[in-house]
């Protein structure tokens, strides 16, 4: 007798698993491509957590500048609901970001210095992705697009958004088409610089929380707007102490101050006004 199921009876329960070619599951996600990315360069098994781990977040700061983009150009349009909305959903992507330290907040000097040097001259700093999102944020420099001159699209993408208004900064715009009286020379202002707190946005934004019902929808903005901005702050601390564990104050790879430069990173606020704006509600 047959043990092989009868596909009669069971009917459209039965997957289909002949295709001619790859799966359509292949076709979509790619992910014999993105299983066979993975070229560790030293002999220590530790090396393939620490390289798939930052593989991982290159694809959250993927998804993310596209969520931060996606709410840039709604506010442009007026749009503050899908913003919001996009917002939203960056937050629950910030968490899974953050959570990628999980695997490599516990590595001991001795374990991270087995495949450390295999890094050579790599460092995280050097991410293009993660440095559109550090624009996105307003925090802004020419210089950070020189490690990328050898990649002609790479450098063309950076420089765009390097002139580009920041997310941040579309908000601001947002408030001023409101009525609300946003500087005339942070609106005008070099886009390729970094965004500098200003005492008259942070009494805009004191204004807008110290009456919800009259602001709701501005509020709504405003919190969604710091909860990014907090999850910002908790990858870069989380960052720090990943660091501090592995490698202590050495010298950073790639000749950052490693330690030093994060710690500085780390006491930085994402949309600054909106956290100082609470003191005076």
């Amino acid at each position: 007798m047959s043990t092989a199921p009868d596909a009669s009876a069971a009917g459209s329960e039965t997957p289909n698993l002949d295709f001619a070619g790859t799966t359509p599951y292949e076709d979509y996600v790619q992910a014999d491509v993105l299983t066979h990315l993975q070229h560790p360069l030293s002999d220590d098994p530790g090396e393939m957590v620490f390289l798939v781990t930052t593989q991982v977040m290159e694809l959250w700061f993927t998804v993310i500048v596209h969520e931060w983009e996606t709410a840039s150009r709604a506010l442009r349009e007026d749009r503050i609901p899908v913003a919001r909305d996009a917002l939203k959903r960056s937050v629950r992507e910030l968490e899974a970001l953050n959570a990628s330290w999980t695997p490599l907040g516990q590595l001991t000097p001795a374990q991270f210095n087995s495949y450390r040097s295999a890094l050579g001259e790599g460092s995280g700093f050097q991410s293009a992705m993660f440095r559109r999102m550090e624009f996105l944020l307003g925090d802004k420099s020419a210089s950070m697009l020189v490690p990328h001159r050898g990649a002609p699209r790479v450098h063309a993408e950076l420089e765009k958004a390097l002139y580009e208004p920041s997310l941040y900064d579309e908000v601001l715009r947002l408030l001023s088409r409101r009525g609300l009286p946003v500087p005339h020379e942070l609106l005008s202002r070099d886009l390729s610089q970094r965004y500098e707190p200003s005492p008259a946005v942070e009494e805009i934004w004191a204004g807008i929380y110290a009456d919800p019902d009259q602001n709701g929808e501005l509020v709504r903005l405003g919190e969604a707007l710091t909860d990014v901005g907090e999850l910002v702050w908790r990858w870069r601390n989380d960052h720090l102490m990943a660091t501090r564990r592995a490698m202590g104050s050495k010298t950073g790879t790639g000749g950052s101050a490693g330690v030093a430069w994060l710690e500085k990173r780390a006491r930085k606020n994402v949309f600054p006004e909106l956290w100082t704006a609470r003191s005076h509600v």
